[in-house]
This record gives C-alpha cells, sequence and structure tokens, in this order.
C-alpha cells in the first residue's frame, strides 16, 4: 500500500501563510519515498478555497520535488475546456519530468457551476467525453473542434506532455455508479469514507475491480483519501484533532447524515435541536477517530491499515492540512513516515 498527501484546508484557518504546509509537506514526501501530492479543485468556498485551480498548486509543486507524483485529486471535468486541461497539465508533466496525473470529478455543487452552467445537468456524461477527450489530446492525437466561426478544425494540443498516457482516477464520494464507471473506463477510482463504511466499500470496490478487469485487463487502482495525523501519544492526538475534525464534519454535515442515516433514518439537519447535532457530531467523531481515519500512534495506524488491505485499497491519501497549526503538522509527518516504514517492512 502507498501513501501519499493530501490537501483540502478550510481558507478560514490558513494563517498567514498559506502554502507553507503545502510545499514543506510536498518537500518531505519527496525525499522520504511518499507516492504522491494531491491537491483538488474548489470554487466560491472557503473551505478548500485556496485550491481554485490544481495545475497551479501542481506546477509548484513541480517545483520544489524531484521524485514524487503530482496530482489532481479533482478536475472538475464539465467546467473546463477539454483542450485547457491537456495543456495546462502537460506543462506539469514537463516541470516535473513525467509525474502529473489527474483526478477527473463531475462536480455537485450547483454553485460552482456559475462557470459553466450549461453543463450541469449533463455533467455526468460531460465528465466522461472530456476525459476521452483529453486523452486522446495527450495521447497528441488530432481531435476535432469548432472554431470561432463554428467550423470544424482539428486541433492538436502543446505542449507534448512526457508520459505516453495520463495517469487519470475518477473522484467518488461513494456513488457505486462512479465505481462502475471508473472500471468500464479503465481509470483509477480516488474516494473517501465520509458517508460510507468499509463494508461499503469493499463491494464498491470488488464491482470496480470486476468492470476494469473485463475491459482492460488488470484490477485498476484504488486511493482512499484518509484525515491523518499520527503521534506518540493517542489521547494527545484525539486532543489535537478533536476540534479541527469535528469542524470539517459540520462542513459536511449531508454526507454526515448519510451515514447516521442507517442508525437513524429520518434524520434531516434543519429540523435536528442544536444539541442534538452537536450529539451527532460527537458521535460521528468517535466512530472515524477509530476507524475512519488514520489516527493515533504508528501501533494504531498499522490496525487501521490491515483494515483497508483487507478492503483492497492500494494507496491511502493522507489528508493532513484540516489541523491549523503548520508547525504540529510538519512534525507529525515524521510520526506518518515512521508508520509508513513499519507497514513496508513488515
Amino acid at each position: 500500500m502507498d501513501f501519499g498527501l493530501f490537501y483540502f484546508a478550510d481558507e478560514a484557518r490558513a494563517g498567514t501563510d498559506p502554502y507553507r504546509l503545502l510545499l514543506e509537506g510536498a518537500r518531505f514526501a519527496d525525499t522520504h519515498g511518499f507516492s504522491a501530492v494531491w491537491t483538488p479543485e474548489r470554487h466560491f468556498h472557503e473551505f478548500g478555497g485556496r485550491y481554485p485551480n490544481p495545475a497551479v498548486t501542481a506546477a509548484a509543486i513541480a517545483a520544489v520535488t524531484r521524485n514524487v507524483a503530482i496530482r489532481a485529486g479533482s478536475v472538475v471535468a464539465p467546467l473546463h475546456h477539454p483542450a485547457r486541461i491537456a495543456e495546462e497539465w502537460a506543462v506539469v508533466d514537463n516541470l516535473s519530468g513525467g509525474r502529473a496525473g489527474i483526478s477527473f470529478a463531475p462536480g455537485w455543487h450547483a454553485v460552482d457551476f456559475a462557470l459553466r452552467p450549461e453543463n450541469y445537468a449533463d455533467r455526468r456524461q460531460v465528465t466522461a467525453d472530456t476525459i476521452d477527450t483529453v486523452r486522446r489530446l495527450w495521447r497528441q492525437e488530432s481531435v476535432e473542434l469548432a472554431d470561432g466561426t463554428g467550423e470544424a478544425v482539428k486541433i492538436r494540443t502543446h505542449p507534448a506532455p512526457i508520459q505516453p498516457e495520463l495517469p487519470t482516477w475518477l473522484t467518488s464520494s461513494g456513488s457505486p455508479e462512479t465505481f462502475r464507471q471508473a472500471g468500464e473506463l479503465g481509470v483509477g477510482i480516488l474516494t473517501h469514507l465520509l458517508g460510507q463504511s468499509l463494508d461499503d466499500l469493499a463491494g464498491k470496490v470488488a464491482d470496480y475491480r470486476a468492470r476494469f478487469a473485463a475491459g482492460h485487463g488488470g484490477t485498476g487502482h484504488v486511493v482512499l483519501m484518509l484525515h491523518t495525523f499520527i503521534g506518540e501519544d493517542r489521547a494527545r492526538v484525539r486532543e489535537i484533532v478533536h476540534g479541527p475534525f469535528t469542524d470539517y464534519l459540520r462542513s459536511s454535515i449531508g454526507l454526515v447524515l448519510k451515514a447516521a442515516q442507517e442508525l437513524m433514518p429520518g434524520l434531516d439537519a434543519e429540523s435536528m435541536d442544536p444539541e442534538d447535532l452537536e450529539f451527532l457530531l460527537e458521535v460521528s467523531f468517535d466512530r472515524y477517530f477509530d476507524t475512519g481515519g488514520l489516527f493515533g500512534t504508528v501501533e494504531d495506524g498499522l490496525s487501521v491499515l490491515e483494515s483497508l488491505e483487507r478492503v483492497g485499497v492500494d494507496e491511502i491519501g493522507c489528508l493532513i492540512d484540516f489541523v491549523p497549526d503548520t508547525d504540529l503538522v510538519l512534525d507529525g509527518l515524521r510520526h506518518l513516515d515512521r508508520l509508513k516504514r513499519a507497514w513496508e517492512s513488515r
């Protein structure tokens, strides 16, 4: 199982140097054998708002690293012209010496589609079409598009990338349809545990791998994003992450309720008493701290990783920037590296 770093921070907690953790964390990942650094695409919201264009952050990472793969945790395909995606990421591929990769997403925030409102209704099909076009352009094939007069023209994008094929994933919040689509397209899958259990994930991974093998051979690639903080003392780690991770759950209350409805059908955030909502968040925190994140000591982490290996996860995207203290997070990376090395030496 590989270990990457994943970024998706709250802009309100960015501090005076919002990209310091991104760059210093990337340098650490690069020199300690981590697989990848992932940054997302997020618009019009302070949560994740420092990452409106992952190609820009990827170019910055390329300039300060030499080994680690540089990937978009999401490019919201329906918001962009496919030729523009191919151009930008070919630049990243050249700057990095052939380390670029993209996880595409159909998008789900309607407000984001203020950029391309015409694509919202049919966003899943637009995503599939965009992936196909980007991959063809990446191979330096000519693609027919309409020019400014409406005439059909053949275009080929520049610069040519270094990698002959673009490493590609689909980002999923847990929809079985997205897992199936990724398998049928022959691309990887990037997902998380907010709103789905390990048992749910295991079934979706099995379906994904079966469809991948049937259409393309091989087994595909499953990346799981996990909120991560490893330290020397479990109680101290719990104290550090409790507030920031509870805030994260509060910001994602829709997915929290989706998970909780298995036990309490009919839950509705709009009608919940504030005390009941806080109770639900506390229960959710306990669940995710124990089984839905990579929290605690190295020994705790090894137990979680064993569970994920049984599910079929190939890579962990360690989401590290939800804790606002940059120095604390950077110091914690050495413990995460201890966990990685312990896992590799089993």
